[in-house]
């Protein structure tokens, strides 16, 4: 299956980047649920796992939901819509999902279910219960208090620095270039077409008629999702880069610069800024100011100006001291 998105001029204008805490929130579902590999975040899906379990217990809509989940099929899209802002708030996004009428709620699962095995009764009676938006709603926000919210410092610093890079790339370099390694299943054509690849022989394509397409980062390790629904903005959501960085740093890079700068550098394999690298790191501002300029001092990492703040990166000498190791992402 392919999907075409013809991009016009007025659409490369009106295309951005956006960070949504509700499809992080919605992805984690699928790490948790053995749906999907936990990757690199192996060991935090690990400890979440007995909360998780506790939540499965106590909210019907959450493993409803789950009994959902079919991997480069279609999935019902009300329970994660695409955000309306760059930066909208988890709140708000769940006050959408609410705001879902049930009938295309039920629409919606009527679709998702096509070609599945019959789900267990009880799962059926949850999904298309005249509840089930709200239980839905209620399991996710569940699921971001107890869960996710707590990691969502690192998570924002980790998507946002992927945006930060990605932006600068389309705007310096065009479409070509920020697309570049979003994905194998995605192409980004001279024509001014994006091909998104999956499973099946169909071909469809897509106009954004001016309104632009919006690309949302995530995490976790769930490939490439597409929103192509008239009722959302068309968007495409994709791997966060920077989150395969190793949690402990060598103990040979770590007994020639020390620990934390060694943990920066390698953090700085994805470009950041100070306050990014101090969510990232857990450490003070002026504890992170005083690494990096003592990094940059040795001519480790440099940094460049974007817009009021600076981004930091390594480096051909801070790469040449990392990659050896064979660190380097």
């Amino acid at each position: 299956m392919v999907f075409r998105i013809e991009v016009t001029p007025h659409d490369i204008m009106a295309s951005r980047f956006a960070i949504s805490p509700l499809i992080v929130t919605h992805h984690a579902l699928w790490i948790l649920s053995g749906r999907r590999e936990a990757g690199e975040w192996r060991a935090w899906a690990g400890r979440m796992r007995a909360p998780y379990g506790k939540l499965l217990r106590t909210h019907p809509g959450l493993g409803a939901m789950v009994a959902l989940f079919r991997e480069r099929h279609y999935n019902a899209d009300f329970p994660a819509p695409p955000p309306a802002g760059v930066n909208t708030p988890f709140e708000a996004e769940i006050a959408v999902v609410r705001a879902t009428p049930v009938a295309r709620a039920h629409d919606e699962i009527a679709r998702n279910l096509e070609g599945m095995p019959r789900l267990p009764e009880p799962v059926r009676d949850v999904l298309f219960s005249p509840d089930v938006v709200g239980l839905f709603a209620e399991a996710l926000t569940a699921i971001w208090k107890e869960i996710v919210s707590p990691a969502w410092p690192r998570f924002h610093a980790i998507l946002e620095r992927d945006v930060v890079q990605r932006a600068g790339r389309l705007a310096t370099y065009g479409w070509a270039s920020a697309l570049d390694d979003l994905n194998p299943r995605v192409r980004w054509r001279p024509d001014g077409v994006i091909e998104v690849f999956s499973k099946g022989d169909d071909e469809t394509t897509y106009q954004l008629d001016g309104r632009g397409l919006l690309f949302v980062p995530t995490v976790f390790p769930t490939g490439i999702g597409s929103y192509l629904e008239n009722h959302w903005p068309y968007a495409i959501s994709y791997p966060a880069r920077g989150t395969g960085i190793p949690p402990e740093t060598p103990d040979g890079l770590a007994g020639l610069i020390g620990r934390t700068r060694s943990r920066l550098l390698l953090e700085l394999a994805t470009p950041a800024t100070t306050t990014q690298l101090v969510s990232l790191l857990e450490l003070s501002l002026g504890t992170v100011g005083g690494h990096i300029s003592a990094l940059r001092g040795a001519g480790l990492v440099t940094g460049s100006r974007t817009g009021r703040g600076v981004l930091y990166h390594r480096t051909a000498l801070g790469d040449s001291l990392v990659s050896p190791s064979g660190l380097r992402p």
